[in-house]
C-alpha cells in the first residue's frame, strides 16, 4: 500500500476547512480499508448477501472495509450521514479497524471559497466499501476499489478511490495500491487523465466492477499495472449512490459532465 503523510489537525488553529477535513479523513480511511483488502483476499470466505441472493456476494473484507470506514468517519464526525453498501448488524468495531489520520496532500490544498462554510450535518457520505466483489473472488484483482463519495444535499462534490491492488502484478518489490481523489472546484488528483476513442464514439466503462459495464458515455482512462486500466464509468443501470457519487464527483473535477444515476 502506498504511505502518505497524515495528520491531525483538529486541535491545531487555523484548522483547514470541514469539507477538506472530511476529505482528507476520507482519503485515509480508503487507505485503511484497501489494506484490509489486501490482507483478508481469500475467495473462500465468500458468501451470497442474504438479501439478494447467489449473485450478490459479500466477503470478508466487504464487512471488514465497511465496518473500518464508517466507524472511523463517524468518530471524526458524528453529525454526518454515512450510507454504506452492506447491511451489517451493530456490533462493537475492533480499533485495529480505526483510522484517524487525515491525509496532508488534501490538507495543503486550498478549500474552494463556495465549500467553506458548510455544516457537519448537511453532508452525506456513500460508501462501496469493495465495488468489484466478484472480481476480488475471481482473482481479477485490478478490477477492486474501494469507493467514497461526499455529496453536499443530493451533489457529489468530492470523492476518493481507493485501488488497493494497483502494481500487484509488477513483482514483489513494487509498491501496491494508489489513491484518486477530488473536489469540485479544486481538481483531481493521483492520476493522468487520457481520454480514449472506441469504435463509433467514445464509450463509459468501470474499471472496478465488470457489472455495471453497459451503455455509452465518456471514458477516462487512468494507466493502471500489469498493462491494465482503471475507467471511471458514467452511469450505467444498476449503479447506485455508493457507486456513482465518489467517481461523478472525481469525474467533474476535471471538467467532464455527466449525470449519474442515484
Amino acid at each position: 500500500m502506498v504511505e502518505h503523510l497524515t495528520t491531525d489537525r483538529s486541535a491545531m488553529a487555523g484548522s483547514p476547512a470541514l469539507v477538506m477535513r472530511l476529505l482528507a479523513s476520507a482519503f485515509s480511511v480508503a487507505e485503511r480499508a484497501g489494506s484490509i483488502e489486501v490482507r483478508s483476499n481469500d475467495p473462500s470466505r465468500a458468501c451470497p448477501c442474504a438479501q439478494t441472493g447467489a449473485n450478490d456476494l459479500q466477503t470478508l473484507a466487504d464487512r471488514m472495509a465497511q465496518k473500518s470506514i464508517c466507524t472511523s468517519l463517524q468518530r471524526r464526525f458524528p453529525k454526518i450521514t454515512i450510507i454504506g453498501e452492506e447491511d451489517l448488524p451493530n456490533e462493537t468495531v475492533e480499533e485495529d479497524l480505526i483510522e484517524d489520520g487525515m491525509a496532508e496532500e488534501v490538507l495543503q490544498k486550498a478549500c474552494p471559497a463556495d465549500y467553506c462554510d458548510f455544516k457537519e450535518e448537511e453532508f452525506v457520505v456513500w460508501v462501496d466499501p469493495l465495488d468489484g466483489t466478484k472480481e476480488y473472488t475471481e482473482g481479477l484483482l485490478d478490477h477492486v476499489t474501494v469507493l467514497i463519495g461526499i455529496a453536499y444535499k443530493g451533489k457529489a462534490i468530492a470523492g476518493v478511490i481507493n485501488q488497493p491492488f494497483f502494481n500487484y502484478q509488477s513483482g514483489t518489490d513494487a509498491v501496491l495500491g494508489r489513491t484518486l481523489w477530488g473536489m469540485l472546484g479544486l481538481g483531481s488528483f493521483g492520476f493522468k487523465l487520457q481520454e480514449q476513442q472506441s469504435g463509433d464514439g467514445l464509450r463509459g466503462c468501470d474499471g472496478a466492477s465488470r457489472g455495471h459495464q453497459s451503455g455509452r458515455g465518456r471514458e477516462q482512462d487512468h494507466p493502471a499495472g500489469g498493462g491494465e486500466s482503471l475507467c471511471l464509468r458514467l452511469a450505467s443501470p444498476g449503479c447506485k449512490k455508493w457507486d456513482t457519487c465518489g467517481p461523478e464527483a472525481i469525474l467533474h473535477a476535471v471538467g467532464v459532465r455527466a449525470s449519474l444515476s442515484t
